[in-house]
């Protein structure tokens, strides 16, 4: 086997971590995606960096916290400037490409500002979050009375639905995300109920499938030069409707007890509270509503699995598999009922922890194919990992790429990152949530800081903290941050250093590199400044030679001479 020469970068959306078999799930199979595993390293400690599509991708993709890019919700622009994995591996002589989804919004008004024009190569790039675009597809093309979600969404994949013949103005709702009854009816996937219903296509045109082809279309499209692709899948996330086989593999037997407590609800931090009260929380605690959902989101999963064997299959008769660096993850999980919940936005790790599984080809990672790291790994790592695998100078970016190469862990040489907890934040402010707790723009942001025994949960305006014992709790029902235990006060206490210590962080430090940094320290008195010094001879000779020895007419009387 050779060093990687490509990344195929894979990332599915809203797959949590433990419904796949080699994180633990009894009855969803994934042998494909465990046979990846095996040839690679399995991270059971990875968490995302904001449990919501955009924040977390825009973390993903710069390498950097919410805080330091701004990005802090779906719809927020990544402001022109912030860096991006495209960026830097292009500097390393690596392409980067995307296949799928982003959830990426342009900042259009700055692009204007400085004159970029959307339709030249950067100023595309710069829309596209660093990358050159093979197809974008984020996958949604939701429809209401204020007009579409996303107009641009499933543009590709609606062509071909109806180059297929699948007759719609939108064939992604009606056909790939819809099922039929006996009259013709649409059964939108949108309503939860019509989840145990088949979508109405070809399973083989449906979205998994259609991704997996441009993924490969795309990889036998490219030459010699060293490339990353990211193939980004829009399942498992919702509307949660699959097509057969898929929709019968699963039913209500196969659903997994929630992971929650009465005791847990009632007791609920106020803030949490809310997120527990919302509308997606009251459905996702109804068992009628997890019984319809959870089969579906599962046989997307096992979809997916087939695919990926599909794919890895591909690749290895190609030879592909000896030169590609493989990547698995998730862009957040899903609470599917968990903690009285639904959706993905807040931060137990049902939500925060994601799966990560990474290949590596190279004859160094032969001691670590098929181990588990313990370590505490963030998605901002990936694009510091790419970039060594690219030859780039991953260390000496960490003041603008603030996550870790896991390159050493791959191969053998550490069993830890340097880091001694994990971030994640979450904006709320322009959620409903945030009229429901009547919280200030300023206020509706929450902080999370993890390690492997605590995990701390900062609410802005005024809450108390909420916090976890990870090793007694693991499912963390209990909340702990109001109890005056003196242990508890103390690891509230300790947690509160580590976001302190994290928020002083200099990120916004970005235009000058570490080492560059340590060379200004004197070469201001080696370009002529000698700000403090008393005496010639106080600094050395060559620092002062230009004011040495020099002769000048002597002009103080001329004033009164003239």
């Amino acid at each position: 086997m050779a060093k990687p020469k490509n990344v195929l970068f894979i990332m599915f959306d809203q797959l949590r971590w433990d419904y796949l078999s080699c994180y633990g799930h009894k009855a969803l199979h994934t042998p494909h995606i465990d046979r990846l595993a095996a040839m690679g390293v399995r991270f059971d400690r990875a968490y995302i960096q904001s449990p919501i599509c955009g924040s977390s991708r825009m973390s993903t993709y710069t390498g950097r916290y919410v805080h330091s890019h701004g990005a802090s919700w779906n719809g927020i622009p990544l402001k022109v400037g912030e860096k991006t994995m495209g960026d830097h591996l292009r500097e390393a002589g690596m392409e980067c490409w995307l296949v799928g989804k982003t959830h990426m919004r342009a900042d259009e008004e700055g692009m204007a500002r400085l004159g970029l024009e959307p339709d030249s190569l950067i100023g595309a790039r710069v829309s596209e979050c660093g990358f050159d675009v093979f197809e974008r597809d984020d996958g949604m093309l939701p429809e209401g009375p204020d007009g579409s979600y996303d107009p641009d969404g499933a543009k590709e994949y609606n062509k071909y639905l109806k180059a297929r013949g699948y007759e719609s103005d939108n064939p992604w709702h009606d056909f790939a995300n819809s099922g039929v009854d006996a009259a013709g009816n649409v059964l939108s996937g949108w309503f939860l109920k019509n989840s145990s219903e088949a979508a109405n296509i070809l399973e083989k045109d449906s979205e998994t499938p259609y991704l997996t082809t441009r993924g490969m279309e795309f990889i036998e499209s490219r030459g010699d030069t060293p490339w990353l692709c990211h193939l980004s899948y829009i399942k498992p996330h919702w509307p949660y409707i699959v097509p057969e086989p898929y929709a019968s593999m699963y039913g209500p037997g196969d659903v997994q007890a929630p992971i929650a407590s009465q005791a847990e609800y009632e007791a609920a931090h106020p803030v949490l509270k809310a997120f527990m009260d919302s509308i997606v929380g009251k459905a996702f605690s109804r068992q009628e509503v997890r019984d319809a959902v959870i089969p579906a989101y599962m046989g997307l999963i096992k979809q997916a699995d087939d695919q990926m064997g599909r794919l890895f299959k591909w690749l290895e008769e190609t030879g592909r598999m000896e030169d590609t660096m493989i990547v698995v993850t998730s862009d957040h999980g899903d609470f599917l009922g968990d903690h009285w919940m639904g959706e993905k936005t807040f931060f137990h790790d049902t939500s925060t922890k994601i799966p990560l599984i990474i290949y590596d080809p190279s004859p160094e990672a032969d001691a670590t194919r098929g181990t588990v790291c313990d370590a505490l790994v963030e998605c901002i790592d990936l694009a510091p990992t790419f970039l060594d695998v690219a030859g780039g100078d991953a260390a000496g970016q960490r003041h603008v790429l603030e996550g870790h190469s896991l390159l050493p862990i791959l191969r053998g040489e550490a069993t830890e990152t340097p880091r001694h907890c994990v971030i994640c934040e979450y904006d709320y402010s322009a959620s409903p949530i945030a009229d429901r707790l009547g919280m200030s723009p300023r206020d509706g942001v929450m902080f999370m800081v993890a390690d492997k025994k605590w995990k701390l949960v900062h609410c802005e305006g005024g809450f108390r903290p909420i916090l976890f014992d990870l090793e007694n709790d693991p499912q963390e029902l209990t909340d702990l941050g109001a109890s005056e235990a003196p242990e508890h006060v103390a690891a509230v206490e300790a947690m509160y250093e580590k976001l302190f210590a994290w928020a002083r962080r200099p990120s916004q430090r970005t235009t000058r590199t570490e080492a560059q940094l340590v060379e200004m320290r004197q070469k201001t008195r080696r370009r002529g400044v000698m700000i403090g010094v008393y005496d010639e001879n106080d600094v050395p000779l060559e620092l002062s030679v230009h004011y040495r020895g020099r002769k000048a007419a002597n002009h103080k009387g001329r004033e009164a001479a003239e």
